[in-house]
């Protein structure tokens, strides 16, 4: 499958908007969610479900399942090994300078670490205990090592009716407290002390329903042998108007409002919450959807962009690198975010988005020199393929 580098440049998008919206500066709160009420991750888990099952489905079609789940559990097994390493810079180092300059931002975030220390090293190993900003990854983890079960339901057309339809109901059960009671469940069986708080921001029964659509839609695509989005697929006229008029209606509410949709009326927010993904947020989420499908091909000006397709296609290395530079920020800068002056604020963030960058080119570079000649690829491929 060749690279589509309007989605390399989205998911390029998705990550500098997570590093304005980590970075503790006063940006964090204008930038956030700045197509309304959705936010950069939805946007990041779509895309990247959407690639695994372009990439991956693909491959089951040319090479068969058993290497499809091989090659996926493999590609898990490195995301889990990046969450691994960053779990072990939060607690050494990110600790250390934590604890010893008693430095709020930090001590909040690893308050369980602290009073816990070893059933938060073996708990966050088995991706039960998540700090915050740590919780995306094991997420990505879960959904990459299950998809190897799902996506062969995702190639057929009618198992994706089944598997949506199923994936919607899990969706429609985690409104109602479903994991809530899974973590009840959990927590009896393996005797574990990690509070509901500390097991992530995210609940997985309701974030796997943008998985699967995603990987369903990149499904679809390695149907297709390769092609754009077949017409079969596109929306018609009316559907696109109305998911406009929803974006433009999202996108006014929210900077017209603030980040809280309902001011006044807590009781509403479930509606827009982002961690359960409240139905109205779903809705917000569904049109954009929708909008940014029939205007795809206008993304080229975005594909153009300087760094986004690099960051794209490097996004495992470039999240890493922003969670180094953020959790390093915290420790330094986290108390006193409110006092900086706008200058140094957007120097923070300039400096953060040339790391990561950096660090982006560089895995770039190293990818491409331990890359087999074209040639020699292109004849194992002819081989394999030859094979089946």
């Amino acid at each position: 499958m060749t690279r589509q580098p309007e989605i390399d440049a989205l998911r390029g998008l998705m990550l500098v908007l997570m590093c304005v919206t980590h970075v503790p500066t006063r940006f964090a709160e204008w930038l956030g969610q700045p197509f309304g009420y959705v936010s950069a991750a939805e946007g990041f888990v779509f895309l990247s479900a959407y690639l695994v099952g372009a990439v991956y489905g693909s491959r089951a079609r040319r090479l068969g399942q058993a290497e499809m789940r091989k090659t996926l559990w493999r590609r898990a097994a490195v995301v889990y090994g990046c969450h691994v390493a960053m779990l072990g810079f939060l607690f050494s180092v990110i600790a250390w300078i934590g604890i010893r300059s008693e430095r709020q931002a930090i001590t909040n975030l690893i308050s369980f670490y602290i009073q816990e220390p070893w059933t938060a090293l073996w708990t966050s190993l088995a991706l039960i205990y998540t700090p915050p900003l740590l919780d995306i990854l094991p997420m990505y983890v879960l959904f990459m090592a299950a998809s190897p079960f799902v996506l062969p339901l995702a190639l057929i057309p009618r198992g994706k009716i089944v598997l949506i339809a199923a994936s919607a109901s899990l969706w429609l059960a985690a409104q109602f407290g479903l994991h809530d009671a899974l973590y009840a469940l959990l927590a009896r069986s393996i005797h574990h002390r990690v509070p509901l708080n500390q097991t992530g921001a995210f609940d997985l029964t309701a974030w796997q329903f943008v998985w699967v659509l995603g990987l369903c839609l990149g499904a679809s695509r390695a149907r297709a042998t390769g092609a754009p989005v077949p017409a079969s697929h596109r929306s018609s006229r009316r559907t696109v108007a109305i998911a406009s008029l929803l974006v433009l209606a999202g996108l006014l509410w929210r900077h017209a409002v603030g980040q809280t949709p309902f001011p006044g009326l807590p009781q509403l927010d479930f509606l827009f919450g982002k961690w359960h993904l409240g139905p109205l947020r779903m809705l917000n989420f569904f049109a954009l959807a929708v909008v940014l499908m029939h205007f795809g091909p206008r993304l080229a000006v975005l594909a153009r962009a300087p760094g986004l397709q690099l960051l794209g296609r490097q996004s495992l290395s470039a999240f890493c690198a922003h969670l180094v530079v953020v959790l390093v920020a915290l420790s330094v800068i986290g108390d006193k975010a409110d006092g900086l002056p706008v200058g140094i604020e957007l120097g923070v963030l300039a400096a953060t988005l040339l790391i990561v960058g950096f660090v982006a080119w560089i895995a770039s570079n190293n990818g491409r020199k331990n890359r087999p000649p074209q040639g020699i690829a292109l004849g194992v491929q002819v081989q394999a393929v030859s094979r089946e």
